[in-house]
């Protein structure tokens, strides 16, 4: 059993460490906290951390840097995740608040957990497959040249052109704006797509080409599997890191870019969507993120599959940090897509 004191010990070895990339002994232990014993009595403590396999010595009578083990003895006992500012969660609020739809305001997002974290960020798209069509509009470009809107309740909107046989006027094409939403309103994607397809044959032929480009459209987003993507950033923050890992980071880099690594590393992960969860180095060696500590938290819009997001780093990391930047955006994410 490791004492309170012991814990305490490990605490400063994490923290001395994170901060400098260097060894940390019991003399400078002593010089930087306050725990009001000899020099000789934190060797003690860190023998006994040591038989545990919660910190090591990288080199013969150097100090003491923390395991994997350690660092997750580290993490189950934190207790003190500091919360970012005033003016940091303000930030957050004001960059994100400027999105004007679903894809800019993941791509901001990703941006700014990178900034916040100085780590690889990702953030994995909601699923779409249950989603419901909220409203389909109509704009004329020219004659026979139709813009068709479709706009989901879950914020998603996609855009497609339509080529029509012959002009079509203003007011045919309000009605026709009309009749599209009676039809598709209200209805899962996939079954707003069936509808319209059936509705093609009884229509005048002016507005098939419309009718089908809607179809096809709702058709296609229905079958997307918008959870299977990630939006990345903050690549070259790992490449700055490369000296915290034993070998080449060219494994880990592949390994993200495999998308679907993360994917089932973050489906794996507990799906609490208030929760900030922390794998830390051989805990993700079956994933060939052995070296990497994934920092993640769960989003999601109501009705719709749980999504994850979070930062890959080296198990070097302020983890106390980067858990309270990614709970805090993931809480903000939640909020504003429950909103809209």
């Amino acid at each position: 059993m490791v004492s309170e004191r012991s814990l305490a010990v490990l605490r400063a070895i994490v923290q001395d460490y994170v901060a400098s990339r260097e060894p940390v002994g019991s003399k400078s232990i002593v010089e930087r906290h306050a725990f009001g014993v000899s020099a000789a009595t934190i060797r003690n403590d860190m023998a006994l951390l040591e038989e545990e396999e919660l910190i090591a010595a990288p080199h013969t009578s150097s100090g003491r840097i923390p395991t994997d083990k350690g660092y997750r003895v580290f993490v189950d006992q934190l207790t003190d995740v500091r919360p970012l500012s005033g003016a940091q969660r303000q930030a957050i609020e004001t960059f994100l608040g400027e999105s004007s739809d679903l894809d800019e305001l993941l791509a901001r997002t990703v941006r700014l957990i990178a900034q916040l974290t100085n780590q690889l960020a990702v953030v994995q798209y909601p699923s779409f497959g249950s989603a419901r069509v909220r409203h389909v509009e109509l704009i004329a470009l020219a004659p026979e040249r139709v813009l068709c809107i479709l706009i989901t309740d879950s914020g998603q909107v996609e855009q497609r052109l339509a080529e029509l046989v012959e002009p079509v006027d203003e007011q045919t094409l309000g009605d026709l704006r009309v009749r599209l939403n009676e039809i598709a309103g209200g209805r899962a994607m996939a079954d707003a797509a069936d509808a319209l397809s059936g509705e093609i044959d009884n229509v005048d032929p002016r507005h098939a080409a419309v009718l089908h480009t809607l179809a096809v459209t709702l058709a296609e987003q229905a079958r997307a599997q918008r959870q299977d993507r990630l939006v990345v950033a903050g690549a070259a923050n790992l490449v700055r890191t490369e000296q915290d890992f034993a070998g080449s980071i060219l494994g880990v880099i592949e390994a993200i870019e495999e998308q679907v690594v993360l994917l089932k590393l973050f489906g794996e992960m507990a799906t609490d969507e208030h929760a900030v969860t922390v794998r830390i180095g051989r805990e993700n060696a079956s994933f060939g993120l052995g070296e990497t500590s994934v920092v993640s938290s769960a989003f999601a819009i109501p009705g719709r599959d749980i999504s994850r997001l979070g930062i890959v780093g080296p198990t070097r990391m302020d983890y106390s940090h980067s858990m309270a930047a990614v709970r805090a955006v993931a809480r903000y994410l939640s909020r504003t897509l429950g909103e809209n």
